[in-house]
């Protein structure tokens, strides 16, 4: 059996993925690391959840040199916020480990932290191709030292319209980089990728070309407008686990707030929320918190979450590769799942191409959500903040919010024991004016100020 030791893998590196639990290459890895190793450019088609983001992150780590301020010397470029994030938190922990820094740039959030991680120095920077775009155009960054580039997910990156931005990001690489390219399927935009910028590229081929429809038991339903929340609602008490996918942003906000009132434990998710919001949802959603998670079409690629047994398909897709991609969200490593698509009186014909392109057949019933599979889904309990301790006393837990005594007379700004009766500790010091006597002086300054009045207007 293959080690990563066996594919020249450095032991530190071999001991911190035996820490985490990762022992064995998956075949991914095993076929990719070698030839990376060696400086070749790869191509490389493989299904979300393969292993992709370390088999190039080992041989990254390995080849990638130290950096200067503002000049990174290896780069990976996605088209989600949500894959960047999740590319830094697998590759972190492992360049640690070799005394190197990665950095994640994406939109949605501030410049400043991203300016000063940039200033200070990463090795490894992890960019969506809109927010590089504008860093370079503020002279942010050079990407002259770029060693290696690699493109992950590129056939969504196409689908997005990164093509322009992705060329002009590979073009400002001076140092001819050795090209590494990922993608869950190897089309027309991806072959024009290859051709422009690789050089007799290795390549890999994991799984099926297509996503297996075969897996997943397809239903499509004819449900009245109004009817829809409910239906949603019988199907995910069922199946369990569940995504849906509505195609606006208000309609998932929408619905999210519909279930809720059925107290369904759900999630929401689209590009109208910032980073940490997104953040807070996935990780709700995959650590078991949530049971449903609501999305627009921005997590039908790139977000890798187990155990999901339903795909809703809320609002129809925009194209067979739609389908397939948010479809493709269940039935994961050998397990069987239900998509179930929800169809409008004057959607049947978008649905009837959409099952030709598929290469499926499946009729139009009425919805029947008390015949799914009943699967139990326990909600993951979030733990309580840990306790502090303060001289020697245990305070309350920290998701309390703290009293602020800021303003109060008692102990803010005055100093203590002020206005309260206390007797002050440090004599020496000069003590304030209490509330009380501070009152009466005024008050007696009125008196005096307002006989002087009266006798100034008493003179003729």
């Amino acid at each position: 059996m293959v080690r990563f030791s066996d594919l020249g893998i450095d032991p530190g590196l071999v001991r911190l993925l035996a820490s985490q639990g990762i022992t064995d290459p998956f075949e991914v890895q095993a076929a990719a690391i070698p030839s990376l190793m060696k400086g070749r450019d790869l191509c490389c088609r493989a299904p979300t959840g393969s292993g992709k983001t370390l088999a190039f992150g080992l041989p990254m780590i390995e080849r990638t040199k130290p950096a200067e301020s503002k000049r990174p010397t290896a780069l990976i470029l996605t088209p989600t916020r949500e894959l960047a994030e999740q590319i830094r938190n697998v590759l972190d922990p492992l360049a640690w480990e070799s005394g190197m820094k990665v950095l994640s740039v994406y939109g949605g959030t501030s410049y400043g932290k991203q300016l000063k991680g940039l200033d200070r120095g990463a090795e490894i920077l992890v960019a969506c191709p809109g927010r590089l775009i504008d860093l370079l155009k503020r002279k942010a960054l050079t990407l002259d030292d770029i060693g290696m580039v690699v493109l992950d997910e590129a056939d969504r990156m196409a689908d997005m319209g990164f093509m322009e931005p992705v060329c002009s990001i590979i073009e400002k690489c001076t140092s001819k980089p050795q090209m590494v390219l990922f993608s869950a399927t190897l089309d027309r935009d991806v072959a024009k990728l290859v051709k422009l910028y690789q050089d007799d590229p290795v390549r890999v081929e994991i799984g099926p070309k297509e996503i297996s429809m075969d897996s997943m038991d397809h239903k499509f339903w004819k449900v009245k407008p109004h009817k829809k929340t409910e239906i949603a609602v019988k199907s995910v008490r069922r199946a369990g686990r569940s995504i849906i996918f509505c195609r606006t942003r208000a309609g998932v906000d929408r619905l999210g707030g519909e279930m809720q009132l059925d107290s369904i434990p759900l999630s929401t998710l689209h590009g109208g929320l910032n980073q940490r919001q997104r953040d807070r949802a996935m990780n709700k959603f995959a650590s078991g918190r949530s049971m449903v998670l609501i999305a627009t079409d921005v997590a039908a690629r790139g977000i890798d979450v187990e155990g999901v047994n339903c795909v809703i398909h809320y609002d129809p897709p925009d194209d067979a590769k739609a389908y397939k991609h948010r479809s493709g969200r269940t039935a994961r490593a050998g397990h069987s799942g239900v998509v179930i698509s929800f169809i409008k009186g004057n959607e049947q014909r978008i649905y009837s191409r959409i099952q030709n392109q598929v290469g499926i057949r499946k009729r139009f019933t009425n919805p029947q959500p008390e015949d799914l599979k009943k699967n139990d889904f326990k909600i993951t309990k979030e733990e309580p903040r840990k306790t502090s301790r303060r001289n020697g006393n245990e305070s309350r837990t920290t998701d309390k919010p703290r009293r602020r005594n800021r303003g109060k007379s008692g102990k803010g700004r005055r100093g203590k024991g002020v206005g309260n009766g206390k007797k002050y500790q440090n004599s020496s010091s000069k003590p304030n004016k209490s509330s009380n006597n501070w009152n009466r002086r005024k008050k007696k300054r009125g008196q005096r100020s307002g006989s002087k009045k009266r006798k100034a207007d008493a003179r003729p």
